[in-house]
């Protein structure tokens, strides 16, 4: 499956995530420290929306905003980005991540990667479960398994938090060791 096809899949499992969202659950904790369902779907909403535009060769606000239907705002961000990936294939510049500009096929592996931990953080944080096939797992623990360690995982901010140690488990609960994220939340890793 093509990196665009992969994306797609995890925005639209998200997608399946975010619709199920009420407004009791927008102030509830997840996985993302500090973070309630509502600051998650802002963050979300935002890098759909900075991603599409890089993916035009446009430039890109990415500060979240406040939105008055969280959920809605990311439903249409998702379609967005979905629509501005279908057609990519020029390098994007992801000032977030980088200086240089990233091939399209890269840059759409950081927000696949992403959106697998994120589909993840909403379904633990709204009392639900996510799963993916394999074909979608497998590359995206090639790509979690890339992702670099080190102290900048450790800087306000980061995108990932630093990895926990290794477990037995499926591939999502490998990925989501990898990048910082125990499969366990809210229970810490035995």
């Amino acid at each position: 499956m093509h990196i665009t096809e992969l994306n797609r899949a995890v925005v639209l499992t998200s997608v399946s995530v975010a619709s199920r969202v009420r407004p009791a659950d927008l102030a509830r904790p997840t996985p993302c420290a500090g973070w309630s369902v509502t600051d998650l779907l802002a963050h979300m909403s935002v890098q759909h929306h900075g991603f599409a535009a890089a993916a035009r060769g446009e430039q890109a606000r990415w500060e979240p905003r406040a939105a008055a239907d969280p959920v809605a705002d990311y439903l249409s961000a998702s379609a967005e980005v979905l629509q501005a990936f279908a057609g990519a294939d020029r390098p994007f510049s992801l000032p977030e991540i980088g200086p240089a500009p990233f091939p399209a096929e890269q840059a759409i592996g950081f927000h696949f990667i992403d959106y697998v931990v994120h589909s993840w953080d909403l379904a633990r944080a709204v009392g639900t479960s996510v799963s993916f096939d394999n074909e979608v797992l497998e590359p995206a623990l090639g790509i979690a398994r890339f992702v670099p360690g080190g102290a900048a995982r450790t800087r306000p901010g980061a995108a990932f938090a630093p990895a926990l140690s290794e477990r037995d488990g499926g591939l999502l609960d490998q990925i989501l060791v990898l990048l910082g994220r125990s499969p366990d939340w809210p229970e810490p890793v035995r």
